[in-house]
């Protein structure tokens, strides 16, 4: 009789879960909202996805669910999206975005705009890859403040994620995948489609206003130099810079990584993409808008003895940098921020 029962208890358990596996596959793949593919704009390489995590519906799908859940935090107080925010570009609208039991954290958060091309990761460039820089976050004690062997036991229970983790990488839900998911979904934050690159490929010049063309002759000038360091497809060479923020930094920056006194309050140039949509700026958000970025650099900087060689004074007229601004606003993607796609 035991056996019997043992039997009928099977049946009926793999009854359910295949119930269940058909419901969570027409609930998580089956959305409208759910990203096929990943298009790649005009005059953007190939996106490089790691052999074991190459872009699949089922990945991004669990990657997402992922970036919006809570209890990836320590007290389940916060999420990825909660500093990464889908209309800023997935970046924070605060200099410094609370962590867990609302605590500060120590640098701005960049956007995750096009992320999927940077070489490395965080403001210091000390992570190789993105399946590496999610543990920064969920490590760091002013942020999730956790463990991601232990958030793997926290949603081992989770049936949701299991039938995905299962269809995304033949496995059950553990720090592989975690990390591995958060990181295909990430990729696929392409943005691409700013009135510049609508300007820039269809090479109709009446796209932009006489305002705009003269702040992007002027941004790749020489006068300027803004493009020696904001260059390429995205804007960024990826370089470690000292801008002139501070005469004396209180954070030193990439030395803390490389302890090389070269590096001192050094920090990876960041894209300009969507970057008026990314305020407040600099590595430590100091900086409130883009009329103080632009003053800043018009006005050489502080005196820092690391301070990039290319920022000096450039005695801009009050036109020129209302020509620059607006010009630095061509380039916001309405469509990547407005994207259902990218919100739960």
């Amino acid at each position: 009789m035991r056996i019997c029962r043992f039997k009928k208890n099977t049946i009926y358990i793999s009854f359910v879960s295949a119930i269940l596996t058909a419901c969570y596959s027409n609930s998580f793949f089956l959305k409208s909202n759910s990203l096929k593919s990943i298009e790649i704009p005009k005059g953007f390489p190939e996106i490089e996805f790691p052999a074991d995590n190459a872009f699949s519906i089922e990945r991004w799908t669990l990657g997402k669910n992922l970036f919006y859940d809570k209890s990836l935090s320590l007290d389940s107080s916060i999420s990825c999206g909660s500093c990464h925010k889908v209309e800023l570009a997935f970046s924070d609208d605060v200099a410094l975005s609370l962590g867990v039991k609302k605590m500060l954290g120590t640098q701005n958060a960049p956007t995750l705009s096009n992320v999927a091309y940077h070489p490395y990761y965080t403001r210091l460039g000390g992570v190789s890859t993105l399946e590496k820089q999610i543990l920064v976050p969920i490590q760091e004690h002013n942020e999730f403040n956790f463990n991601i062997i232990e958030i793997a036991k926290r949603l081992k229970h989770n049936s949701k994620y299991q039938i995905l983790s299962k269809k995304a990488y033949n496995k059950e839900l553990d720090y592989y995948v975690i990390t591995r998911a958060l990181a295909n979904f990430e990729r696929s934050l392409i943005s691409g489609n700013s009135k510049y690159d609508r300007y820039k490929n269809s090479n109709n010049n009446e796209l932009l206003t006489e305002s705009e063309t003269r702040g992007m002759n002027l941004f790749f000038s020489d006068k300027t130099n803004c493009s020696k360091c904001h260059e390429g497809f995205n804007f960024t060479n990826y370089a470690f810079e000292n801008n002139g923020l501070y005469e004396k930094y209180k954070d030193i920056g990439r030395k803390r990584l490389t302890e090389k006194d070269e590096d001192l309050e050094k920090f990876k140039v960041p894209t300009l993409r969507n970057i008026a949509l990314t305020a407040p700026y600099m590595h430590d958000g100091s900086v409130k808008t883009l009329t103080e970025v632009v003053n800043h650099y018009n006005a050489g900087g502080k005196n820092n003895a690391h301070k990039n060689k290319l920022i000096k004074p450039l005695n801009l007229s009050d036109t020129e940098k209302n020509d620059l601004i607006k010009f630095l606003e061509t380039l916001t993607d309405i469509e990547f921020t407005k994207n259902p796609k990218f919100k739960l």
